[in-house]
């Protein structure tokens, strides 16, 4: 049975999100707020930074509120006076029961994963990480805990070999507009159909980034490795500690490829030449493209090669 017009409000903060919303927008939907991050100090001059989605949304001309507090009275106040029957969520925040709650039609989250595995903050990256084969998007509804509601739809696309959390983001993100799309089309005509996630007993987990799960531990094998790598590459980037000479360096890692082959050297022995740079680890070597120094910008190793001396002895710890 076909339903009340929608009357949509939008959450959401950095690009994966803008296509979404862009997508309603150009699909003619009735957009009547958008709820983004404040603004924050970046850079060196502390300049106030807009998130992605108050960009676009201030260019479309829609109302844009910014909390602090998702619970304020204030907030909830001005949410509810926006009259919404329907609220979607795209790369925000958790959102009280207060907010998630109010829609007549519910609020329903965008999710870059196969739920119900790869709940919580970097499902990309996991995937990646953990070396799966396919992925994808899911929406479902929002309920009192981190990304357990009820399923509505979900579509599967596979992971290339060579793939990076970069290149599978910009794909998740035009696949995921697409999902949402359909989704308020299914809930527009009240043709939805929802599925309560299965409890499976080892489910796997997006979990927060940070600097120790970022970085590279040179006695895994290569596969391992290589994968971490690629699973952080651009954002936000695999490092470890470069020792040559007397210089302990911190530095990142960003495109690799992979070379399986016997060895006996000590994982984390480096091999230099004039045009390569690799690492020797269990099963082969970890063949570098693209690095950065402390205190320099990302360079394709041929640049590093043509500038900097490694001692004979430099390692990767």
């Amino acid at each position: 049975m076909k339903r009340d017009k929608l009357k949509i409000i939008f959450m959401g903060t950095p690009d994966f999100a803008v296509a979404t919303l862009k997508t309603l927008v150009e699909n003619n939907y009735d957009v009547v707020g958008v709820i983004t991050a404040p603004d924050k100090p970046a850079g060196r001059g502390r300049q106030l930074n807009e998130s992605a989605v108050k960009k676009y949304a201030v260019k479309e001309g829609l109302t844009v509120l910014q909390p602090t507090n998702l619970k304020n009275e204030a907030f909830i106040t001005e949410l509810k006076s926006l009259g919404a029957n329907l609220q979607i969520v795209v790369a925000f925040r958790m959102l009280p029961k207060v907010v998630w709650d109010m829609p007549k039609y519910g609020t329903f989250n965008l999710h870059a994963s196969l739920l119900p595995n790869y709940r919580g903050a970097a499902p990309i990256h996991w995937a990646i990480i953990n070396g799966e084969t396919k992925t994808g998007v899911t929406t479902f509804f929002i309920d009192e805990k981190i990304d357990t509601g009820a399923m509505m739809l979900q579509e599967e696309i596979p992971i290339e070999n060579d793939e990076t959390v970069g290149a599978l983001h910009d794909k998740l993100m035009h696949i995921g507009s697409d999902l949402v799309l359909k989704t308020v089309h299914l809930i527009q005509e009240g043709d939805i159909e929802t599925t309560i996630q299965p409890k499976t007993e080892h489910l796997k987990t997006a979990y927060k980034l940070h600097k120790d799960n970022c970085k590279i531990d040179w006695s895994l094998d290569l596969d391992t490795i290589y994968n971490k790598i690629r699973g952080l590459n651009p954002f936000p980037a695999a490092w470890c500690q470069l020792i040559n000479g007397e210089d302990t360096l911190n530095i990142k890692i960003y495109k690799v490829e992979k070379e399986m082959a016997s060895h006996d050297l000590d994982s984390g022995t480096l091999l230099v030449s004039k045009k390569e740079l690799k690492v020797a680890v269990r099963g082969g070597y970890i063949i570098i493209k693209e690095i950065q120094l402390p205190g320099k910008r990302k360079m394709d190793v041929q640049s590093l090669l043509n500038g900097y001396d490694f001692n004979k002895n430099a390692k990767m710890l």
